[in-house]
């Protein structure tokens, strides 16, 4: 047989082919390694001199998946439905040969990687891999048997939860359920695998009863099955509203899992094919490329990042002991200034109760944290101990003179190298910048509360923020694992003022007579995680109302507050932390909170405004229209021109529902002449503030979409 491929690598010794896969970065199942991988095996088996085949991967995946790329660019099912088809029929092929075939599973085992180990006759895996089912998050089903033999390995209800919540497990769980059969030690993983194939070869482990599709003592009687989809389809309903994938992998499990497997997983790729070329998934898709993609700009191409090392944070309230908590968790040596030792110890009991949740699900032990803190972490109230440290994360009050007085004594004690960041939600910083004599060395690392879960990290370049800043500040953030998006300094930055364009909207709707808590529900219902009123709430109509102002003094004639916006701000009902905003949070439950509707139907009495019913589609029409408005205005403004990271903001930072693609994709899919005609209509109704950009005219008349593909 060939033993030399571009990406397997073959070595027989004593009628054993161990097929090493190699597919940089992660052994993608990329179109060019997928037929290597069939030629590689097809061989082996056709030779007589092999008796058993071993396959192994390197690194840290065994095989990661398929290439999504080449998913994500066929618009057609019938493009998808032969290609995926071929790949199940290999696995089968595999399945049903005549040699025992052993998962030698050194790393991660994923989508189409756990259904190639499946096919196999045998797992071996090694401790702390991850084996898994995660196509739902992008969109898409298990396409080459994942649904029909992962239950029979590991019974219906685990296999319901890897498949339809695309949840992984580890190689410990994964042997304890059944899916491998052996834990190995990385170094012992081969030499494991090797003594399975001893045991085929002495007839104590039989090559028919090890193929999986034989294996039926843990499919449930037709009763359970129902009782058990019925669950999952329930909660799918509520949990997995507006995706797909969810629902055709109950259709692929509750149609088969039958004696016919073989017309199971045809119908399953089917039902795969369909996901594959649906808007959901190509969404879906399209997030999973763009983040891996974010911080990739040409402007730093070819930087080496300074490497960061010694963190220092200056503050320790709600966002400090957050931001220490990644410090932490990264492996980074972390110094936390804050006024006095009470303020001190205070921020470090705040920061330990950050990881009450990793120790409550016991994938972290008390003393891991103590020794973390221990060997990590030094507290102090003088800023002379910030002399040795390569970043600085400033999360003090939001005060400019407060924030521009610490850089300026910073800047007489830090390394001239040191990276200034600070994490201002508003102030701007190319003014907070300008009192350094380096200007340079400042950007903003905007982090979203609470820090240590929030995947987004706004990174805000001011005027001059140099080059070198920017990459050391990109790479920083993926080392604490967040998703960078780069965008230039001016009023509320990006998310703020994109989060303020799509509920922008509320008011002018409230003083149209429409009930605010239909909003609310019109856009819960779209896939928002809160609407507009709740959402006021939590953040504080207080904090909402001075933004606006500042947005009203800074950017114009657009953004005058409505005089309903007003009169709430002036009943004193702020939102959850007074106790009473557009809900009263006094009782169990939060109910409509009386004083502010009684000045909704006043001003609407006084306005002689009738109550107004509005179909939810309506609603969230205006709504998006506005925000589409308000993404154009900025990228007029230099704010930022990466429809693809505007996007991933908005989804990371405030809960967009991914599988709408984002409000630019939105936008693209809804038609920009359409979303133009729209604007004009609502703007001789509401007036200047729906006025549309110049960029949305101009892409309305050229036929131009946000996203180039």
């Amino acid at each position: 047989m060939k033993t030399e491929y571009q990406t397997v690598a073959v070595d027989i010794t004593d009628g054993v082919a161990v097929l090493i896969m190699n597919n940089p970065p992660v052994n993608q199942l990329s179109a060019h390694f997928s037929a290597e991988l069939r030629e590689a095996i097809k061989g082996a088996i056709e030779d007589p001199e092999i008796q058993a085949l071993i396959l192994t991967g390197t690194g840290k995946n065994f095989i990661a998946g398929a290439d999504i790329t080449q998913i994500y660019k066929v618009r057609e099912k019938d493009a998808v439905f032969p290609v995926a088809l071929e790949m199940a029929r290999f696995l089968t092929e595999i399945e049903a040969g005549p040699k025992p075939v052993i998962a030698a599973i050194n790393g991660n085992a994923l989508g189409g990687g756990l259904e190639t180990a499946m096919a196999c006759h045998y797992r071996v895996a090694a401790p702390g891999v991850r084996l898994g089912q995660p196509e739902v998050h992008i969109g898409l089903i298990p396409g080459a048997g994942g649904t029909q033999r992962l239950p029979r390995l590991i019974g219906l209800p685990n296999a319901l939860d890897m498949i339809t919540v695309g949840k992984p497990v580890n190689a410990e769980t994964a042997y304890s359920r059944g899916l491998v059969d052996e834990v190995a030690p990385q170094e012992k993983l081969l030499e494991t695998a090797l003594k399975a194939v001893g045991r085929f070869m002495s007839k104590e482990l039989d090559l028919s009863m090890r193929r999986t599709r034989n294996i039926m003592d843990r499919i449930p009687s037709a009763a359970e099955k129902e009782a058990l989809l019925n669950y999952s389809k329930m909660m799918a309903a509520q949990k997995a509203k507006g995706y797909l994938a969810p629902f055709k992998a109950l259709e692929a499990i509750e149609k088969g899992l039958s004696y016919d497997m073989d017309a199971d997983i045809e119908r399953e790729v089917g039902l795969f094919s369909d996901c594959a070329v649906s808007d959901g998934a190509k969404n879906l898709m399209g997030i999973f490329l763009n983040t891996r993609a974010a911080g990739r700009l040409p402007r730093i191409k070819g930087i080496e990042p300074a490497k960061i090392r010694r963190v220092a944070v200056l503050g320790g309230g709600v966002m400090g002991s957050g931001i220490l908590h990644l410090l932490l968790r990264g492996g980074f040596d972390a110094v936390l200034w804050d006024i006095d030792h009470g303020a001190v110890e205070k921020a470090v009991d705040s920061m330990r109760k950050t990881f009450d949740y990793p120790i409550k699900k016991k994938t972290m032990a008390p003393g891991d944290l103590d020794r973390m803190i221990q060997d990590h972490l030094v507290t102090t109230t003088s800023l002379e101990d910030m002399e040795k440290v390569d970043l600085v994360i400033e999360a003090v009050v939001e005060d400019m003179n407060i924030k521009q007085d610490i850089w300026k004594r910073l800047e007489g004690i830090c390394r001239p190298d040191t990276v200034f960041g600070t994490n201002t939600s508003a102030l701007p910083i190319t003014r907070m910048a300008s009192v350094l004599k380096d200007p340079g060395r400042m950007i903003g690392l905007h982090f979203f509360n609470p820090a240590h879960r929030m995947q987004l990290l706004e990174i805000i370049c001011a005027q001059k923020t140099s080059d070198q800043t920017l990459a050391a500040s990109v790479a920083f953030a993926r080392a604490i694992q967040k998703v960078p998006i780069v965008v230039n300094d001016g009023p509320g930055f990006y998310v703020s003022r994109q989060l303020g364009g799509l509920m922008a909207g509320f008011i002018p709707l409230v003083a149209e007579g429409v009930d605010p808590l239909e909003i609310d529900k019109a856009m819960v219902d779209f896939g928002m995680p809160m609407g507009p009123a709740a959402l006021s709430d939590l953040t504080g109509i207080d904090i909402n109302y001075h933004v606006a102002k500042t947005f009203e003094r800074s950017l114009g004639e657009r953004y005058k507050v409505h005089p309903l916006t007003e009169l709430i701000y002036e009943t004193g009902c702020y939102g959850r932390k007074t106790g009473a905003g557009y809900f009263d949070y006094s009782g169990k439950e939060p109910v409509p909170n009386p004083k502010i509707f009684a000045v909704i139907e006043t001003y609407l009495k006084e306005n002689n405004v009738a109550s107004k019913k509005m179909a939810h589609e309506e609603i969230v029409d205006l709504m998006l229209a506005n925000a589409i408005n308000e993404a154009a205005y900025m990228i007029q403004e230099g704010i930022c021109d990466r429809p693809q990271d505007m996007d991933l903001a908005m989804i990371y930072g405030t809960g967009f529902p991914p599988y709408r693609g984002g409000i630019l994709r939105y936008a693209d899919a809804w038609g920009i002449r359409n979303v133009y005609e729209y604007l004009t209509q609502k703007e001789a109704e509401f007036g200047v503030r729906f006025r549309p950009a110049a960029l949305v005219q101009q892409m309305a008349e050229s036929g131009d979409t946000f996203y180039q593909e």
